[in-house]
C-alpha cells in the first residue's frame, strides 16, 4: 500500500496495473517492401594520361545546369581518395547522382549538354576519357 500523496496520485494515473513501465509493443522483423521511384546513378570516368584535372573541371561545369533540372535531387562529381577502410578499385572520377524517378534520369541523359559531353570527351578519338561506366540503381526493397 502506497502511503504518500505522490504515490497515491501515480497509482490513480496508472490504475491498478502492476507492470510499470508498460510492456513494449511487439516488433515485426519482417520488412514490408518500400516502393521508391528514386534512381541512383554512378557515372565513373577513367581519364586519359595527364587529362584528369581537365576532365574533372569539365565534369564540374555540368553541375549547375543539371542541379536546376526537374527531378534532380543530387548531382556531384567526386575524385577517388585513399583510405585503409576502403581499398576497392574504381575509376578516379565519379559522379554521384540521385533522381526523382527514371523519367527524370532519362530526360537528363537526352539533354544536349550531356549528349554533347559524351560525344566530345568520351567517344571522340581526341576526347579526355579513356573509359567510362554509367550504372543506375534502385533502393526498392
Amino acid at each position: 500500500m502506497i502511503k504518500n500523496d505522490a504515490g497515491q496520485k501515480l497509482l490513480r494515473l496508472i490504475g491498478n496495473r502492476r507492470c510499470f513501465p508498460p510492456p513494449a509493443p511487439s516488433i515485426s522483423l519482417i520488412r514490408e517492401p518500400i516502393m521508391s521511384s528514386k534512381v541512383y546513378c554512378t557515372a565513373q570516368f577513367l581519364p586519359k594520361p595527364g587529362k584528369e584535372a581537365e576532365l574533372f573541371q569539365i565534369l564540374q561545369s555540368l553541375e549547375p545546369n543539371t542541379l536546376r533540372e526537374d527531378g534532380c535531387i543530387q548531382y556531384i562529381v567526386t575524385k577517388h581518395i585513399q583510405s585503409p577502410f576502403a581499398e576497392g578499385s574504381s575509376f578516379p572520377i565519379v559522379f554521384h547522382e540521385i533522381w526523382k524517378d527514371m523519367q527524370s534520369f532519362e530526360t537528363h541523359c537526352q539533354r544536349d549538354e550531356i549528349s554533347d559531353f559524351f560525344e566530345r570527351y568520351c567517344l571522340a578519338d581526341d576526347g579526355l576519357a579513356a573509359d567510362w561506366n554509367v550504372c543506375v540503381y534502385s533502393d526498392e526493397r
